[in-house]
This record gives structure tokens, C-alpha cells and sequence, in this order.
């Protein structure tokens, strides 16, 4: 993982605790060098270097396994590419930094909408009716920025949805609506 950045505290850790619990995850993408890959559906789609943010959610029984299969597939242990994060993360330059998390809340398009349109227009978002998935950090940004940036995106996605469960008037709701927790990547 790259060097720690200001936004991260000691909520940091392996995250073993919370694996089972699930909620909504954003994968922290580098990509050293630009690529054309084969995206599924969406055809073949051009990637610049650079960092990327993948936001999805791990809801299931299996909680945030799912990020473990993604972390195989990045090393190269997985070869299944069943969803289009799949294809980007298959490619052998592909590395996943760290992995921003809210941990038992349901917040993916919240998040997701927190940033501009991805990159490939939608990608990670073909059972929603959002743009995209998936962000590209803005040109000069260095990767802990985007970092902070995307635990923003989380914190406030979370805070809105204990806001709005409780309309507005219990503090502590964002508190047990989920926490946001940055996890190491690879």
C-alpha cells in the first residue's frame, strides 16, 4: 500500500472484522501505463495511467469477499470475468491500492454519484440508473488525494443515508448506519 496520507486513521486495519458485515466498497485503481481493454458488453474501452475509483457494494452473504475476489483476480489467481471491474482488474498492469469501505451501509450509487462520469459510461452500472462506476482522478492528483477524496465521497454518502433514515434529527444514525474504513488493497 502506498504511503499513509493524512485522511487515514487508526479505523485503518485488515478488516477482517467487518468481511461478513458488507456494504458498499471502492476499489483505488492504478493503472501505470494506458491500455485498451476488452470490457464485456461494453466492447473494447481505452484507459489512460493513471488512478481509478471502482465503486460497488458487497450486500450478499458473503460480505466483502467480493473484494477479496477482486484482489485475486488483480494478482492474477482468478481468470472468471463475470462483472466489468472484472476486465479492468484481469489486465496484468493493474493493481489495486487500497480499498475504501462503508461497512453495512448500502450507499453504492451514492457514492458513485459523488464523482464525475467515469472514464466508460456504464461501467459498473448496468443494474442502476447511474452514468458510472467508475472515476478517474483528475490529471496531477496524486493517489492519497484521490484517496481522501473517495473516503469523503463514502463519509457523506454515509452520513446522508443515516440522515435521511432518520430525518436528520439523531447524530449518531450516520454512526450505525455504517462506518468508512480504508483497508489495504493487495
Amino acid at each position: 500500500m502506498s504511503g499513509g496520507g493524512d485522511r487515514r486513521d487508526s479505523a485503518e486495519r485488515d478488516g477482517s472484522d467487518a468481511d461478513s458485515t458488507g456494504g458498499t466498497y471502492t476499489l483505488l485503481v492504478e493503472f501505470p501505463a494506458p491500455a485498451e481493454i476488452g470490457v464485456g458488453a461494453l466492447g473494447r474501452c481505452r484507459f489512460d495511467a493513471g488512478v481509478y475509483a471502482y465503486t460497488g457494494s458487497a450486500l450478499g452473504a458473503g460480505g466483502f469477499s467480493r473484494v477479496d475476489r477482486h484482489r485475486r483476480t488483480a494478482r492474477g489467481e482468478h481468470g472468471v470475468r463475470h462483472w466489468h471491474v472484472d476486465h479492468l482488474l484481469g489486465h496484468p498492469d493493474a493493481r489495486i491500492d487500497r480499498v475504501v469501505r462503508s461497512v453495512g451501509a448500502d450507499v453504492e450509487c451514492a457514492v458513485a454519484e459523488r464523482f464525475p462520469p467515469g472514464p466508460v459510461d456504464g461501467f459498473g452500472a448496468s443494474d442502476c440508473g447511474c452514468e458510472s462506476h467508475l472515476a478517474a482522478a483528475d490529471e496531477g492528483r496524486s493517489l492519497d488525494e484521490f484517496a481522501a477524496r473517495v473516503r469523503d465521497a463514502h463519509e457523506a454518502a454515509v452520513e446522508s443515508a443515516g440522515s435521511d433514515a432518520s430525518g436528520g434529527d439523531d447524530d449518531a444514525t450516520a454512526e450505525r448506519a455504517g462506518r468508512v474504513e480504508v483497508v489495504a488493497g493487495e
